[in-house]
């Protein structure tokens, strides 16, 4: 016989494990998001114990840091971070003349791919710490001219300058 307070108890423990279900899947950055510049980016790229790695993907700048045994120092997806490799990511390629966010001349094809890696895999897995500064891409993959880093979640213009 099932008690009321059984009833209860089983109830709060099935809205809770639906509730975390319901849970965004990747964790917001815990620091302001800032602009990144090029430098500044080669700079997070795996050669440092103990530094964070970043990548960038269509001028996103993502902590990969928590993947470092596929992105750290002679990982298999080293040659992506530091900078935006977002053709590279498109093309699914590890050449070094795909290393650069030019997405000129990509197919329909490869730009469905790399929507669907940059949504399905980066953006729900790894937190976004900041842009690139010099290539914010519009889903044409040219630059937006109307970006506004202070529109975008995270973003503390004080903070950065």
């Amino acid at each position: 016989m099932v008690t009321p307070v059984q009833l209860f108890i089983t109830f709060v423990l099935l809205v809770l494990s639906l509730a975390d279900d319901n849970k965004l899947k990747h964790k917001p950055a815990s620091k302001p998001v800032r602009l990144f510049t090029d430098e500044d980016l080669k700079r997070h790229d795996g050669s440092e114990d103990g530094h964070p790695i970043y990548m960038a993907i269509k001028g996103v700048v993502f902590d990969v840091t928590k993947g470092k045994e596929f992105y750290g120092k002679d990982g298999p997806y080293n040659a992506l971070v530091g900078k935006d490799c977002t053709r590279a990511v498109a093309k699914m390629s590890l050449e070094p003349a795909d290393l650069t966010s030019d997405t000129t001349g990509l197919t329909e094809e490869q730009l469905q791919s790399l929507e669907s890696v940059f949504e399905g895999t980066y953006k729900t897995k790894y937190p976004i710490v900041g842009y690139t500064a010099i290539r914010i891409l519009n889903q044409d993959g040219s630059p937006n001219e109307d970006f506004k880093p202070e529109d975008q979640p995270h973003f503390n213009i004080r903070d950065e300058f």
